[in-house]
C-alpha cells in the first residue's frame, strides 16, 4: 500500500469511528452546565429539563452549578471544553447576549465558540411595583413615573443584569429618568420592593408570580409582546401603549464549537421531545416559564436569535452605560 492510500484508509478509518461515536452518543454520563446558583429560575429550568432528558438520551444528565461572573464563568467552561458532547451549557439572554457588550473583555464569542443546540423556554419579565403605588396599569405608572421621577427608584438582581436592562429600556420607552438600585440577586431585590424601599422591578416571573397571587405587590404589564401563559390576565406593555416593546429572558442548550452535528442533533431531538411532553410543560407552567413552540426550537433558529439578541441588548447596554471588568 502506497503512503498516500494509507493516510487516506487512516483518514476514512478515524472519520468512521468519529461518526460512529457521534450516532451512538451518549455512552455515559453528561453534564449540564447551569452558570448560576442553585435554587433561581434558570436552575429550576435546568433540573426539569435535565429529568426529562436523562429519560429520553438513557443516560444521567448532571446539572452543575458553576456560578460566578454574572455566568461566564460556567458559559467560558463550556466554551473552552473538548467538543465531545461530554457537557453542554444552559445560556440565556445575559449569558449569551448582553455579556457581549457587557463585559469589555469578555471570556467566549457566543457566535463563534458555540454549537447552538436549542432554545427551548421563555422566562417573561414582569413590571411590579409595591402595593401601594398609585397606579393599577401600564400608562397610569407612566403618568406616576413622569411626574415622580426625580424621587423614585428601580430596583434589579445586578447592574447588567436582563432585569436592570427590560427596566432600562422601559424606562427609555416611556420617557422617564428612575434612579437604579442593583442588589445581589432578585431576591433581596425583592425583599426591598415588599418593604416599600423601592418602587418597582422588572423581574423574571418565576419570583413574582407567588407575591403577585397573594396580593403583596402589583403587577402591571408583562415585557413580552405577547401574554404569558403564567398570567394569562395580565397585558403585555404592547397592548398597553407601547408598539414594539418586548424585554425578555430566555433559556437555551449550547455546546462547545466543533461538537459533531450528530451529537447536537441528537441532544436537540431530546429537548423537543421534552418540551412536547405534557408533563414536562405542565411543571414548567407551574413555576411561570413558558416553553417555545416548535417553530422555535433548531439550531439554525438559535443561531440567528443569538445575533439578534446581541444587537438588541447591546444596544441597551450602551444606553444605560454600564460595564462590567
Amino acid at each position: 500500500m502506497t503512503r498516500i492510500a494509507l493516510i487516506f484508509v487512516l483518514g476514512f478509518c478515524l472519520a468512521s469511528s468519529t461518526t460512529a461515536g457521534a450516532q451512538s452518543w451518549p455512552t455515559r454520563p453528561v453534564t449540564m452546565v447551569v452558570p448560576f446558583a442553585a435554587g433561581g429560575p434558570m436552575d429550576t429550568v435546568g433540573r426539569i429539563m435535565a429529568a426529562a432528558l436523562s429519560d429520553t438520551l438513557g443516560q444521567s444528565v448532571i446539572v452543575e452549578n458553576v456560578g460566578g461572573g454574572g455566568g461566564m464563568t460556567g458559559s467560558a467552561r463550556v466554551a473552552k471544553a473538548a467538543p465531545d458532547g461530554s457537557q453542554f451549557v444552559l445560556g440565556n439572554v445575559g449569558t449569551h447576549a448582553v455579556a457581549q457588550t457587557l463585559s469589555k473583555n469578555p471570556p467566549y464569542n457566543v457566535t463563534q465558540d458555540f454549537a447552538p443546540v436549542g432554545l427551548f423556554a421563555d422566562l417573561s419579565l414582569v413590571l411590579v411595583t409595591r402595593k401601594d403605588l398609585p397606579a393599577g396599569n401600564l400608562q397610569e405608572f407612566i403618568a406616576y413615573a413622569k411626574a415622580n421621577q426625580d424621587k423614585m427608584q428601580f430596583g434589579s438582581a445586578s447592574a447588567g443584569s436582563a432585569t436592570h436592562l427590560g427596566c432600562a429600556l422601559l424606562n427609555a420607552a416611556a420617557g422617564v429618568t428612575v434612579t437604579h438600585i442593583p442588589y445581589r440577586g432578585g431576591a433581596p431585590a425583592m425583599q426591598d420592593l415588599l418593604g416599600g424601599r423601592i418602587d418597582y422591578l422588572c423581574i423574571d416571573t418565576p419570583i413574582a408570580i407567588p407575591l403577585i397571587e397573594g396580593g403583596q405587590i402589583k403587577a402591571l404589564a408583562i415585557l413580552t409582546r405577547d401574554r404569558s401563559s403564567s398570567l394569562p390576565n395580565l397585558p403585555s406593555a404592547q397592548e398597553q401603549g407601547l408598539a414594539g416593546f418586548e424585554a425578555a429572558n430566555w433559556a437555551a442548550f449550547f455546546m462547545p464549537k466543533g461538537t459533531p452535528g450528530a451529537i447536537v442533533a441528537k441532544l436537540n431531538a431530546a429537548t423537543a421531545k421534552a418540551l412536547d411532553d405534557p408533563a414536562v410543560q405542565k411543571r414548567m407552567k407551574d413555576v411561570g416559564i413558558d416553553p417555545v413552540g416548535p417553530d422555535r426550537r433548531s439550531p439554525a433558529y438559535l443561531a440567528k436569535f443569538a445575533e439578534s439578541e446581541i444587537a438588541k441588548w447591546g444596544s441597551a447596554v450602551k444606553a444605560a452605560g454600564v460595564t462590567a471588568e
